[in-house]
């Protein structure tokens, strides 16, 4: 019998989303924007001591390298050619940290995660010795905190004595999770391209947001030897080739910090659109245009997204929530309550309230527009009464809490506020959190039918290259999106009750100090 006949579907671009609790591989159709097929795996977080997060670099390469050849074995049985695919995008978790070995190739220590609390002490020690309160943040848009690359590398430095050495010997490479993968895609010890993208670069806190480098002062600051750091590129260029597995050959063009890419994927190429997506954390953007804006209330300024080498850089306001996701992880791998996350809604269903019960997830402090590293969660309100279907339901609400305090910091902002809210992640297929959402902000919020807007960000800004050409951004060619709409429910009186007790009990966790401070040498 003849084999069958490929499906001719045009140019294919794949994207990597390497996430903190997942990585995935998705292909999609670049004339159509239509997911055409993905696989993903989960990756394992380690917590070797309070408030510490880390992950393994070779555990999340393999992942990658996993999920590439489950999905091109999917388009095969799909019947759709692998050689169509065109260019490969990059999305990743910004702000964890990798130092590898050029000459081995072998990670120097595990990944230190976004979310990681263990630089507590460097960052009080440093802000002793900043010049002047607005040193850090007038050139990179973010506050001194736990949450950025620049003091976990400092921590490394001062803490693991294999970084010190490879550093004295001119073998370290330090890179955030889109640098470690290009590098080990494109060759790694045999050529491999060291590079990061102007969205990564504004995480670390090394970058200047401005002159679009690193800067000189703050690496003096920090101690940071600039021989280390990846070299800046945009968001849409050929960075190198792919040098191994079923997509050997494929340009690498695309790149962008997890959040940006959601923003490109929600189509937000104006001032003033925003989205906000709910995954591990929860985070809040909104495109400023090629204007940095700083903010009065506790959010950061940060770079959105330079779609190709001589186009202009586009600036965000970014409302960061360190725990969205995360919270139904703990419920189901600390506490026991689910057995997998979409339990979640069911158990929520099944009370349809809180019954007064309040729960502040402030696991790695709280982020945005606190900033407060102390801070530690909170489960309040109980009675006899209180089973796990209320806890459930008030881990949720407490994510759409945390929203719409982001959103209220970005309206204050902006002067205008949002007139709907644009929502992605994994969390959303959630609709009892959407609904809730809606009646906790009291304006709409509209969900896209695929919700996979972070890889499709990255896919956009990979076939969108020069060189590629394969995915056109005039607003006349992108593809229009359906969307889901939930629609507020119940009165603004009510919703402010709710939100204002909310609001007593992120006051109560911001009392709660550990004797036990989280930061210490390694043994």
């Amino acid at each position: 019998m003849a084999a069958a006949k490929k499906a001719v579907l045009g140019p294919l671009v794949g994207a990597v989303d390497q996430g903190t609790s997942s990585t995935r591989f998705l292909v999609f159709n670049s004339k159509t924007a239509e997911l055409l097929s993905h696989h993903q795996v989960e990756i394992k977080q380690e917590f070797p001591r309070e408030g510490w997060v880390e992950q393994d670099p070779k555990e999340i390469l393999m992942s990658v390298y996993e999920c590439i050849e489950k999905t091109c074995e999917k388009l095969e049985q799909l019947n759709i050619d692998i050689s169509n695919i065109k260019a490969i995008g990059v999305s990743n978790q910004r702000e964890t940290t990798v130092v590898w070995d050029k000459i081995t190739g072998e990670p120097l220590y595990n990944a230190v995660v976004w979310l990681d609390l263990r630089t507590q002490t460097t960052v009080e020690n440093l802000t002793k010795r900043m010049p002047g309160n607005n040193f850090i943040k007038s050139k990179t848009g973010l506050p001194l905190s736990t949450y950025f690359s620049a003091v976990k590398v400092r921590w490394l430095l001062d803490n693991v004595k294999k970084v010190q050495r490879a550093v004295e010997e001119d073998r370290a490479l330090f890179g955030t999770i889109d640098s470690w993968l290009i590098w080990c895609l494109t060759g790694g010890i045999n050529g491999g391209v060291h590079c990061t993208d102007v969205t990564n670069a504004s995480r670390t806190m090394l970058f200047n947001i401005h002159s679009l480098e690193w800067d000189k002062e703050l690496c003096e600051f920090f101690e940071i030897p600039m021989k280390i750091l990846p070299n800046v590129r945009s968001s849409s260029e050929i960075y190198g080739l792919m040098k191994a597995g079923a997509l050997e050959g494929v340009p690498i063009s695309g790149c962008l910090g997890d959040q940006s890419a959601a923003l490109v994927g929600q189509m937000c190429f104006r001032d003033g659109q925003a989205k906000n997506t709910y995954g591990t954390g929860c985070f809040l953007l909104c495109n400023t245009g090629r204007k940095c804006v700083f903010s009065e209330h506790g959010l950061l300024t940060t770079v959105a997204y330079k779609l190709g080498r001589d186009k202009p850089v586009y600036y965000a306001l970014e409302g960061s929530v360190a725990i969205a996701g995360a919270v139904i992880r703990w419920l189901r791998d600390n506490l026991g309550i689910i057995n997998s996350s979409d339990e979640i809604e069911k158990l929520a269903k099944e009370v349809g309230t809180s019954y007064g019960c309040y729960f502040v997830p402030a696991f790695s402090g709280l982020y945005a527009p606190y900033w407060e590293p102390s801070a530690r969660g909170i489960i309040c309100g109980l009675t006899q009464f209180t089973n796990k279907c209320h806890i459930a339901f008030a881990a949720l609400e407490a994510v759409c809490f945390q929203t719409r305090e982001i959103l209220d910091a970005m309206n204050r902002d902006c002067g205008i506020p949002l007139s709907h809210l644009q929502v992605d992640g994994g969390m959303t297929s959630n609709k009892i959190l959407m609904q809730l959402q809606a009646d906790i902000l009291y304006i709409p919020v509209v969900k896209p039918s695929m919700p996979e807007t972070t890889a499709l960000g990255a896919a956009m800004a990979a076939g969108a290259a020069e060189g590629v050409g394969v995915w056109s951004l005039e607003p006349d060619d992108l593809s229009a999106v359906t969307v889901e709409r939930f629609e507020p429910q119940i009165n603004a009186e009510e919703s402010e009750i709710r939100f204002s007790t909310w609001k007593k009990a992120v006051m109560k966790s911001m009392g709660w100090v550990t004797a036990e401070s989280s930061e210490s040498g390694i043994p």
